[in-house]
């Protein structure tokens, strides 16, 4: 098969072995994946893939199943798919857990499903799981025109949630809005710790930014508030002041998705196919898909995220 390898700096598309058949996996004809963070940050060597996986990027997929293994029950060759990976989906084919794959939503074109699974699963695991979210509760989302924070404004909107998100555009404000966010605040227009004391404080804070938000996040946790902490956008080291995480019992988790056992990826994928997609289907979610471009085009796709302009995900059609 032909995939995007790394050859140095450069993402170079070229043929490459084909995945071996694993027991439990199914086998996909790739149609198309995403961009995210990850990606990125695996391209500049700063994000290994987790031990025995491969290296070629690319941390979901849609697709049309091509071969399954013996004894899983579903889905069947011929099933139109998506799929959560832990690597492997800059590639014409990919080898992924049967319990990690979701159908197309019957309302999504194959191309569109291509956003869902690592955006929609990152949000409903640390909301719902890790964030223990629940009917009524407050929610801060940071980066939230990012692909999983469109995700989770939107899931928030849905559960009836209220939800304020910070970003860095008027631009992405207005349509982070639209999405269902109670308040949108731009990052650059002054401090967004103050225009957040206009809406109060929050049971739950889901942040991929850490390093100098996490003092902020803090201050901003109601008493029992969780913090979700996502990603290091700003950096790995931040101050903790100490005194209301005591006096709050507030909870500070971190959480990544992509180095968990595939059976605990299996149990949330469930979770996420229970709760997320009849939203999905019924048209209250959806992805938010800034631009499409080829997969030879990865590149250029990795630098348009890089200069955070981007509203939602960039798909790479095969």
């Amino acid at each position: 098969m032909y995939a995007m390898i790394q050859k140095e700096e450069k993402l170079v598309w070229m043929p490459t072995d084909t995945p071996p058949m694993k027991a439990g996996c199914v086998r996909i004809k790739v149609s198309a994946t995403a961009v995210n963070r990850a990606d990125l940050m695996q391209a500049k060597g700063k994000y290994p893939p987790p031990e025995g996986v491969t290296d070629i990027l690319g941390l979901e997929c849609s697709g049309e199943v091509m071969e399954v293994a013996d004894g899983v029950s579903w889905p069947a060759v011929g099933d139109k798919v998506c799929a959560l990976l832990a690597g492997g989906g800059y590639a014409e084919e990919v080898v992924v857990p049967a319990g990690q794959v979701l159908p197309v939503p019957s309302n999504l074109s194959l191309l569109e499903a291509a956003a869902l699974p690592e955006v929609f699963t990152t949000a409903w695991l640390n909301l719902r799981r890790e964030g223990e979210l629940k009917e009524g509760e407050s929610v801060l989302v940071h980066a939230g025109a990012s692909g999983v924070g469109t995700a989770a404004v939107q899931l928030c909107a849905a559960w009836g949630n209220p939800v304020v998100a910070t970003m860095g555009s008027d631009k992405k404000c207005e349509r982070v809005r639209a999405l269902g966010a109670t308040l949108t605040i731009n990052r650059h227009n002054g401090s967004w710790g103050l225009k957040a004391k206009e809406f109060g404080k929050f049971d739950v804070i889901l942040d991929p930014v850490g390093g100098r938000y996490l003092e902020s996040n803090i201050w901003h946790l109601k008493p029992r508030g969780r913090l979700i902490n996502i990603g290091l956008l700003g950096g790995n080291e931040g101050t903790l002041p100490l005194g209301p995480v005591l006096v709050k019992r507030l909870q500070i988790k971190g959480s990544v998705l992509r180095s968990r056992s595939v059976e605990e990826k299996t149990e949330i994928i469930s979770g996420v196919r229970e709760e997320v997609w009849p939203l999905v289907e019924s048209g209250m979610v959806s992805p938010i898909i800034h631009d499409v471009m080829d997969l030879k085009e990865a590149e250029k796709a990795h630098l348009a995220i890089s200069k955070n302009d981007t509203i939602g995900k960039i798909l790479l059609k095969v």
